[in-house]
């Protein structure tokens, strides 16, 4: 029973340890709820495959504290996104404008796409007209029935 006492009161001890830093939320919640909107439109650097809003990376942290002193500097969205991407290029928004640069961004999925069905077509095209039966002359013809011959059961 003591040792029972002095597991459960080393867990209790140990539990606040665990316990996470809360996020900081903004003084202002119409400041709060612009941060949000802007950073759902934004990608999280670190993850790649993350908003900027639903990312716990490092980064993400100081790019939203980042967006929350622009919206205090009473900057536009279209500023805010502009300095978002003057900085950290088109990549860092999750829907990029359609311009030479970013044309295999848009496109680069359906090239390749339209790559690999071509060659699959190749492929087995290629491997059907393999798999036709070899024309044997004469000579080839007739050692290939004395091979079969020779290999025949006896019923």
């Amino acid at each position: 029973m003591k040792y029972w006492l002095a597991l459960i009161l080393a867990l209790q001890c140990a539990l606040p340890s665990y316990a996470g830093d809360a996020v900081p939320m903004a003084e202002d919640p119409v400041v709060e709820q612009r941060m949000i909107a802007i950073s759902e439109e934004l990608r999280c650097l670190v993850c790649q495959n993350e908003s900027l809003a639903g990312s716990r990376a490092d980064l993400a942290l100081d790019l939203r504290r980042e967006l929350r002193t622009l919206i205090k500097a009473n900057k536009t969205d279209a500023e805010i996104m502009e300095y978002m991407v003057s900085r950290y290029g088109d990549f860092v928004r999750y829907r990029p404008p359609m311009k030479p640069l970013t044309w295999m961004l848009w496109f680069g999925p359906f090239i390749l796409l339209i790559g690999a069905l071509f060659f699959l077509v190749r492929m087995v095209r290629g491997q059907q007209a393999g798999a036709a039966a070899p024309v044997l002359d004469a000579a080839q013809r007739k050692k290939a029935q004395s091979l079969l011959k020779d290999t025949e059961l006896p019923s």
